[in-house]
């Protein structure tokens, strides 16, 4: 193909330049898409598609009025396409462009969607890897992590030193950014970047390598936020954390979004501070969305009244990061007490706030010079509420009395009234949407531009006034005076009238029912009406651009401002659900106590009528082995501990009567496999990845919830591990528990080790009595169950009467250590399988039925040891009477696993 020339060549060589997705370039009133690219944006938004020829050559195009490009590349953005930007500039040759932005989906400043939009960078530091990188992970490295808001300025880093890949995985999941910019270390480690993919939606981004660079990082840190700000926050010796915040600064300079200058301050967060929830644990609990996805039925979703979007943006914040401190713990649960008993005060400030725009995107949308005039008077608007919520608090008592009042002294009131009133007075009520199109000032704003538009105003109405005029002096009736592009201002006349124009009139088009003519003065006033019209805009343009950059100039009182606002907003939320919802403010404590009285499921609350429960652990009871039938509500009681352990330390009330917490390093659960099949992952596999973070993370001051551990194995298996486990918890980790689980076997543990106890859920009625009416109480109570429910559930759920009547069969043969044989399509010819319990194996043969099996025993036949003799040898009578000498219940389940390996393997020699 012939080379293309043009604007289609001038399109394919900036494209050449960038390494983005998509290339969109300015040309004239539209942004124009060529090539691939208009085929991509075609197909991905719906644009029509043309030809455009260059050099005899045809190539498609797509194009966006200039207006309308945002919501064009907002939406390629959030399918994760990087947007090359290349505006068009006046040069004396004429129009040249350039790419001045790259869009991003970790930097895109005009998103609709009210959660928080991070860039993430992460690094490695790995103890002898070379700088080629390594192919797998190991325990002991040094990650770096850095996590950008660029909608809203803020920017948090952290170091995790001898840390696993999984807790970063972790912490990448809590923020689950829009993209990632991998480090040098870890762009050959496709292990990690393969999880990275399946834990996270982000687009991953290979960043320049020399941005990661040490001393660059450094230098480039101390210059966005200051020479000493690395030591004032305490991370001057983070080599990692800060080569993840310089590379993540340098992408957001070098992307052209212009919001660097909303990124004001660095925060520091610390493992310690914050109670660790890995990826698995936050969909356990389903925090912010359930497991099949959905935002509706999370605790978020459930516990959100919030009214503005930054103060549900802090909400889930507060939900996926609980806080450890306990200071700060009580800070916001006397915030929300005060806000409990102030119903008048808590409801006028609600509605104040329903009114506040969200200050930190308006501040970055001011410093990246995308902001118009109706984000300023949003931002006026919104500052301008600020002393009417203060003094609410201020006004009422028990609010001036509580912590509430903290929440504003961040926010700098003078400063924000000096500029809300700055802003008042420039603009007008309701500015037009677009900055070039005028009449965006007050009169008496600016004394150039108020001559200008008076000018102007002035020759527009000689214009309109012009038609009366020229009807009485010429006597025509059918005459108007109009404006197009095309033939600018005119005058047109009827048909049936045009003989009777002056000579002064000049034609200048023929219609098919009128013709349209210009005369001197009209030429000339539409010069004057031109060149005001270029003056007014220039001018008016030129004053905004003023008056963005001050509103820029001043982002961190934005920013400060709508900090205070959407605290003031999260606590109310909190405080609003807590008093519609009866619930109680918990007492925090440092031991290892977690006592609720008739605590109920904050979810489950909300749909069902709850039955209540207790929960009683100490330094003396830490262990909790629930037992009781599937459906009767041991998963809800343990997430429910779960989720009210996580509400005390997110600073909520609780749903119970009273509940005392002492604070946990982390939160830790295994309740589920989730959707791993479908990524090649057996259940059994995800069980015990699951499980082995737990015993390697969790900590004495941990809160573990284990369901069901060990049920994707054999059974046998799986009541090994299920009981070392619980071993390993009890002697080793520590840590409270809740473990649910069908196996009774460990049940016996509460006998042999000191803080395990049983629980169970409570069962009225039973079918083996002849009682139809079972019940699931819902209710849980000290001890094990007596007995499982398995096959009751299954007539519940509707299975077919013949398996369930057959099933009680077979689980009483069963019981009374009977043989059971496998019944076939017919009635004759049946082949038994023989679960012989006397020696715990299976067994095939030809042969009798059970029934007639039974009958020889009773004197008819052949004694059945002997059967067993002719069978296996004389081995046998040996493994019988090995196994008459022992006491099942008193044997440790892997003692007793060995035992029966080692007499099967006796029996097949």
């Amino acid at each position: 193909m012939t080379e293309a020339t043009g604007i289609v060549g001038e399109f394919l060589a900036l494209k050449e330049e960038t390494d983005a997705d998509v290339l969109t370039m300015q040309c004239g009133d539209f942004y124009e898409f060529f090539d691939e690219d208009a085929e991509l944006v075609a197909d991905e938004l719906d644009l029509k598609v043309s030809q455009k020829s260059s050099h005899g050559s045809s190539y498609p195009m797509a194009g966006v009025p200039v207006d309308d490009l945002t919501p064009y590349v907002s939406a390629l953005v959030e399918r994760g396409y990087r947007v090359a930007v290349a505006d068009q500039h006046e040069t004396a040759d004429g129009h040249a462009r350039e790419i001045t932005r790259v869009v991003t989906p970790g930097t895109h400043v005009e998103t609709g969607d009210d959660a928080a939009q991070y860039l993430a960078t992460v690094v490695r530091e790995s103890e002898g890897r070379g700088s080629s990188g390594n192919t797998g992970s190991s325990d002991g490295d040094t990650y770096g992590l850095a996590f950008a808001d660029v909608t809203t300025g803020q920017f948090q880093v952290t170091q995790l030193d001898d840390a696993d890949p999984g807790a970063v995985l972790s912490e990448l999941y809590t923020f689950s950014p829009a993209e990632i910019l991998p480090g040098p270390d870890l762009r050959g480690d496709d292990e990690f970047l393969d999880r990275l993919r399946e834990r996270t939606d982000a687009t991953l981004t290979l960043h320049a390598t020399e941005s990661f660079a040490p001393g660059r990082a450094r230098h480039r840190v101390r210059e966005q936020f200051g020479a000493e700000t690395l030591d004032s926050v305490g991370v001057a010796d983070d080599d990692a954390a800060i080569a993840a915040a310089g590379a993540a600064l340098a992408y957001v300079e070098e992307t052209g979004v212009g919001t660097l200058a909303a990124v004001t301050r660095l925060q520091a967060y610390g493992a310690r501070e914050t109670v660790d929830l890995d990826a698995t644990t936050q969909r356990n609990l389903e925090l912010t969305e359930t497991m099949q996805g959905d935002s509706s039925g999370s605790l978020f979703e459930t516990i959100d009244h919030t009214v503005t979007a930054a103060g549900g943006r802090l909400l889930r914040r507060w939900l996926q990061r609980p806080r450890r401190d306990r200071g700060e713990l009580r800070r916001r649960q006397s915030s929300v007490a005060a806000l409990t008993r102030a119903a008048m005060a808590r409801e006028t400030i609600r509605e104040t706030l329903g009114d506040a725009y969200d200050l930190e995107r308006l501040a970055a949308r001011a410093t990246s010079g995308s902001a118009d005039a109706r984000d300023l008077r949003a931002v006026q608007e919104t500052l301008a509420l600020l002393p009417v919520i203060a003094d609410a608090v201020a006004e009422t008592e028990r609010l001036a009395d509580s912590p509430l009042a903290d929440a504003l002294a961040g926010a700098d009131r003078e400063a924000a009234a000096t500029l809300a009133a700055e802003l008042d007075d420039a603009l007008v009520e309701d500015p037009p949407g677009t900055v070039t199109q005028g009449g965006l000032f007050r009169r008496g704003y600016d004394a150039t531009l108020d001559e200008i538009i008076a000018e102007h105003e002035a020759a527009l109405e000689w214009l309109e006034t012009l038609p009366e005029r020229e009807k009485d002096r010429t006597g025509i009736t059918h005459l108007s005076v109009d404006r197009n592009k095309t033939d600018g201002y005119y005058i047109q006349v009827g048909k049936s009238e045009t003989d009777q124009v002056p000579d002064d009139y000049e034609e200048i088009k023929t219609l098919k029912n009128s013709k349209r003519y210009t005369i001197p003065e009209l030429d000339e006033k539409e010069r004057d009406v031109l060149r005001l019209e270029e003056r007014r805009h220039d001018v008016e343009y030129e004053r905004f651009q003023d008056l963005r950059e001050r509103v820029a100039d001043r982002a961190t009182l934005l920013q400060d401002v709508g900090r205070a606002l959407a605290e003031i907003d999260a606590l109310g939320s909190l405080a609003t659900h807590a008093v519609a919802n009866d619930w109680t403010r918990p007492e925090l404590t440092d031991g290892r106590e977690l006592s609720i009285e008739a605590g109920r499921h904050p979810v489950v609350e909300q749909t069902t009528e709850f039955v209540p429960n207790d929960l009683y652990m100490d330094e003396d009871r830490q262990f909790l082995v629930v037992t009781g039938p599937n459906m009767s509500g041991k998963s809800t009681y343990m997430r429910q501990a779960a989720l009210l352990t996580l509400l005390a330390q997110v600073g909520s009330f609780v749903p119970a009567r009273s509940a005392t917490v002492g604070v946990v390093d982390g939160i830790y659960t295994r309740v589920g496999a989730l959707d791993e099949l479908a990524q090649g992952r057996s259940t059994f596999m995800v069980e015990m990845q699951e499980l082995s973070n737990i015993l390697h993370s969790a900590t004495e001051e941990s809160l573990v919830i284990l369901d069901e551990v060990g049920r994707g194995t054999a059974t046998f298996d799986g009541i090994s591990i299920a009981w070392a486990a619980t071993e390993y918890l009890h002697n080793e980790v520590r840590a409270k528990t809740l473990f649910a689980t069908h196996y009774h076997e460990l049940t016996t543990l509460a006998d042999h080790l000191d803080r395990v106890e049983n629980v169970h859920v409570a069962v009225a009625g039973d079918p083996e009595d002849g009682e139809d009416d079972v019940t699931f109480l819902r209710t849980v109570r000290d001890g094990p169950t007596d007995r499982s429910y398995g096959i009751h559930v299954a007539d519940m759920a509707g299975v077919p009467e013949p398996v369930v009547d057959r099933s009680q069969a077979v689980l009483d043969r069963l019981r009374e250590e009977k043989a059971i044989e496998a019944r076939g399509s017919s009635g004759s010819g049946t082949k038994q399988a023989v679960f012989d319990l006397s020696s715990g194996s299976f067994a095939a043969a030809e042969g009798p039925t059970a029934g007639e099996q039974q009958a020889s025993a009773d004197g008819g036949g052949t004694a059945p040891t002997d059967a067993v003799t002719d069978r296996f040898g004389e081995e046998a009578d040996e493994v019988l009477a090995a196994l008459s000498e022992l006491d099942v219940n008193e044997t440790p389940p892997v003692e007793l696993m060995a035992k029966v390996q080692s007499w099967q393997d006796d029996l097949e020699e």
